[in-house]
């Protein structure tokens, strides 16, 4: 039995800025310019946490009910909070730009 002949991997174009570049890779296949079999597992050891603990004050009622919408969702009380937030924001990102 004969191994298939490997493709010859094209050359990754000079991009003029990040926009560019990742216009490039939304149309285009990676592993035509990657050989992915020689790809190996990235480690961070020293990165630090990109989130900060904050103290908000909400009413009790606020908080039950973010409960249960959460426990409905099977996601944590907190996760949904950031969730909302995340969502408001692109909300009024979008709005600020429009």
């Amino acid at each position: 039995m004969t191994k298939p002949k490997r493709q010859k991997l094209k050359p990754i174009p000079v991009f003029k800025n990040e926009a560019e570049e990742r216009e490039f890779w939304d149309n285009h296949d990676t592993t035509e310019y990657f050989d992915l079999s020689k790809a190996t597992r990235a480690s961070f050891p020293n990165l630090k946490r990109s989130t900060r603990a904050v103290s908000v004050r909400l009413p009790l009622s606020m908080i039950d009910e973010l409960k249960k919408l959460a426990n409905r969702s099977d996601v944590p009380y907190q996760s949904l909070m950031k969730i909302y937030l995340t969502d408001r924001i692109n909300i009024e990102r979008k709005r600020k730009a429009g």
